[in-house]
């Protein structure tokens, strides 16, 4: 994911590690504090697991995998249609 915007930062009074997402479809940039997994990076940006995709690097991650400091990650919103 390389994006050259400034990405739009929640909770600026925390100091630690960080991650940027990229929030799709609406195309808004996010810093946001580093949650450990994308089960709690979807609960932070209050997102149901069924409802999105992670990606890191073109990788799909299951709600259980590892987010590390610094990640620039990819949340797809999805929707099916009966």
């Amino acid at each position: 994911m390389s994006d050259e915007r400034t990405p739009l930062v929640r909770v600026p009074e925390h100091t630690g590690a960080r991650v940027t997402v990229l929030l799709q479809p609406e195309d808004s940039l996010l810093s946001l504090p580093r949650p450990k997994t994308a089960r709690q990076l979807l609960a932070a940006l209050d997102i149901a697991e069924e409802c999105a995709l992670v990606a890191r690097d073109g990788e799909l991650l299951t709600p259980d995998r590892r987010v590390w400091p610094d990640d620039r990650l990819l949340v797809r919103k999805v929707a099916s249609s009966g």
